[in-house]
């Protein structure tokens, strides 16, 4: 088999489950729809484990067409791969998280009567995910940009017969559109200005073209570089949930669980860090661009991370630190630190997939109870479920030797080398985010594992969206029930991603951020931007930086983080209430409980101007001047002329005898007229 087959295997076995599972879902067995789903992410995850360990050892990269499309001017439009170390890894971590979420999902969704779609669902994510890392070019790139926004519309709104889920479905269909605007105009200026939609013709052409100038508005000029890559990283900003586009993540926790971990933690959200860090060359000659990035990711990672401390909903404190985690990833991008970015988008896939399906197999042992007020005391229920979200918990918060620790610290470090302007702001957000994050996510620990049992004094629902049931019941413990432990193809999911939430940031830190491992891949102008050189320099391995890590202030304010929460939810419980009271006399609860505004600002200012405007067009364009002007006006012109004429059209012969008179006096008129004024003269 050559090289370029077993590179459209991977991303056609999901494809081909997808097409079984969808088209003949009907005809099979829940157990055909998962098993060939299932068996298709595990050939892809399979190749690109080959692929990945390949190039490790010395194979070559790839960059190839695989079929051209059509050929417009000389441009060509074509489907290709560029497979290289960054390809690879990215391949391996979308595989390995899909297939922990199949095998997962089998548990989680078995009384669903949507079995076989959901699994079509996301085998076709997975498919789309891996034509849009794998592709060479921009007009591939963007197949699968669009491709994963509508999988995931189809996914999040899955239970379709729940209003919320629709509304978040819808919410997130359109918030992404307003962030691929920008991501269609910044390559349209690519074709324009580079002639080509091909990566490596794009990316050589680049430098020549560093100070050219476009003229949007006439006497303004604007940097082509600036613009590309600001309306580029306008599109990640949508993908990647960063600050104003940020919205639509969190209602998306409408979807069913796993797509939660599937999209919201491995894939969709990091496709906008992925597409930046591809765009290094282009990046680089913009240090507008960079600032942007940077202070973007800043205030996201902040901001989000505070939105997190008032969530009572389990899927929604982890999707808003996922926010803030993204706003990390962003800042690291703006930095130039484009393989520390890469590092924490691998770490975060797996600790946060880990959270996600941890939080689902909560809320299964609950029967279908969402409400971290509502639990308590669930370690000695869940063993398994506990211990693997204490790993990824301290994963999250950065806990020295734990994998997040050394992709986070190096995003802090990173920024701190920054020279860019935005970069005291970035340092201060990143920093101060530490102790947010590590307050959050153990507020959520204790409150589900720790503590009494809240759930023995509720034996009914209360007001949470219930995971399972598509008519939008709610659910509980009874009276008599208890939590208990999820099967065992919801355990060994957690079990396989707590093994790399722990180990894998000390195995690669090394190569990943100082090595080879991307060289040739990523390129940062180290002149200009100096923060990899400086953090290679104070490198000396990854049992010194965890060594070392004490003497700084990150680990302390996580410490600080967790100790503040164990005395606020364990230690003295009513503590939580005073300092709610005191944050509602000065408004600051408000602000956070509506998001700071934003969704108020969407819906009804954005959103409200829009259908205002589409109001005016429909009655006064359409109806008025379309409508009852050119195309009404002329019918009634025309019924108005035909009235006259068939007034004419009486019947009667002499009517007509009479016409032909008078028109023959006014012929005989007219003949004799014109001769007798040229005599005159």
């Amino acid at each position: 088999m050559d090289i370029k087959t077993i590179y459209l295997l991977i991303p056609l076995a999901p494809l081909f489950g997808a097409m079984v599972a969808g088209l003949f879902g009907w005809a099979i067995s829940r157990k055909v729809a998962h098993t060939v789903t299932i068996a298709g992410v595990a050939v892809a995850f399979a190749l690109s484990a080959w692929t990945l360990n390949n190039l490790v050892n010395g194979g070559e990269s790839f960059n190839g067409t695989v079929y051209t499309w059509m050929t417009i001017n000389g441009v060509d439009f074509n489907v290709g791969f560029l497979v290289d170390k960054l390809t690879a890894m990215m391949m391996c971590v979308v595989t390995f998280v899909s297939l922990m979420v199949h095998v997962y999902t089998i548990g989680y969704m078995e009384e669903d009567p949507g079995y076989n779609r959901f699994f079509s669902y996301i085998s076709l994510f997975t498919f789309s995910m891996l034509m849009l890392v794998m592709s060479n070019n921009f007009v591939q790139l963007f197949f699968g940009w669009e491709a994963v926004g509508l999988v995931s519309y189809l996914l999040i709104g899955f239970w379709f017969k729940r209003p919320t889920a629709i509304f978040a479905n819808m919410k997130a269909f359109l918030v992404n559109r307003v962030g691929d605007f920008g991501f269609l105009l910044g390559i349209g200026l690519v074709l324009f200005h580079f002639g080509s939609l091909d990566y490596a013709a794009v990316f050589a052409k680049a430098p020549s073209l560093q100070n050219e100038t476009v003229s949007i508005i006439s006497g303004h000029t604007w940097s082509l570089m600036t613009l590309t890559c600001i309306l580029l990283f306008i599109g990640a900003m949508g993908k990647s949930a960063q600050f104003p586009l940020h919205v639509w993540l969190p209602d998306s926790m409408e979807g069913p669980t796993p797509i939660s971990a599937l999209i919201h933690a491995a894939t969709m959200v990091t496709a906008g860090i992925f597409m930046v860090s591809r765009m290094s060359p282009l990046f680089e000659l913009s240090d507008t661009a960079l600032n942007f990035v940077m202070v973007i990711g800043a205030i996201t990672a902040l901001f989000m991370g505070f939105l997190g401390i008032i969530q009572n909903d389990i899927k929604r404190v982890v999707a808003y630190s996922t926010l803030s985690q993204l706003g990390y990833m962003t800042v690291a991008l703006g930095a130039s630190a484009y393989s520390v970015a890469l590092f924490h988008l691998m770490t975060h896939a797996f600790f946060k997939a880990l959270l996600f399906l941890g939080a689902g197999s909560v809320i299964m042992g609950m029967h279908h109870d969402q409400d971290i007020r509502n639990m308590g005391g669930l370690r000695k229920y869940m063993p398994i479920t506990w211990i693997t979200s204490l790993i990824g918990s301290l994963a999250l918060i950065g806990t020295p030797f734990f994998a997040g620790f050394y992709s986070k610290d190096s995003i802090i470090d990173a920024v701190k080398a920054s020279h860019l302007p935005g970069a005291g702001f970035a340092y201060f957000a990143v920093v101060a985010g530490v102790f947010v994050t590590a307050f959050y996510s153990f507020r959520m620990y204790f409150l589900v594992f720790h503590g009494k049992e809240r759930w023995m004094q509720k034996g009914h629902g209360h007001d949470h969206h219930d995971d399972h049931d598509d008519h939008g019941e709610h659910h509980g413990l009874g009276p008599n029930d208890k939590p208990h432990e999820s099967p065992w193809v919801v355990t060994l999911p957690l079990i396989l991603l707590a093994i790399p939430s722990v180990i894998i940031g000390a195995i690669a830190i090394e190569p990943m951020l100082f090595g080879d491992f991307f060289k040739g891949v990523l390129f940062v102008n180290t002149e200009a931007h100096p923060a990899m050189e400086e953090l290679a320099h104070e490198f000396h391995g990854w049992v010194d930086m965890a060594a070392h890590a004490f003497v700084g202030l990150p680990v302390w304010l996580a410490i600080a983080g967790v100790v503040l929460s164990y005395v606020f939810y364990m230690v003295k419980p009513e503590l939580p209430a005073a300092c709610e009271k005191f944050f509602n006399s000065i408004g600051v609860n408000k602000l956070l409980e509506n998001k700071y505004y934003m969704d108020f600002l969407f819906i009804n200012v954005f959103a409200a101007a829009g259908r205002a405007i589409g109001t005016v067009l429909w009655k006064v364009g359409d109806a008025l001047l379309i409508d009852g002007l050119v195309v009404n006006g002329l019918a009634k012109i025309t019924g108005w002329f035909a009235f006259l004429v068939r007034r004419v059209q009486t019947g009667y012969i002499y009517h007509y005898a009479f016409a032909m008179i008078i028109g023959a006096l006014v012929l005989i008129t007219v003949w004799l007229a014109v001769p007798l004024a040229a005599l005159a003269h």
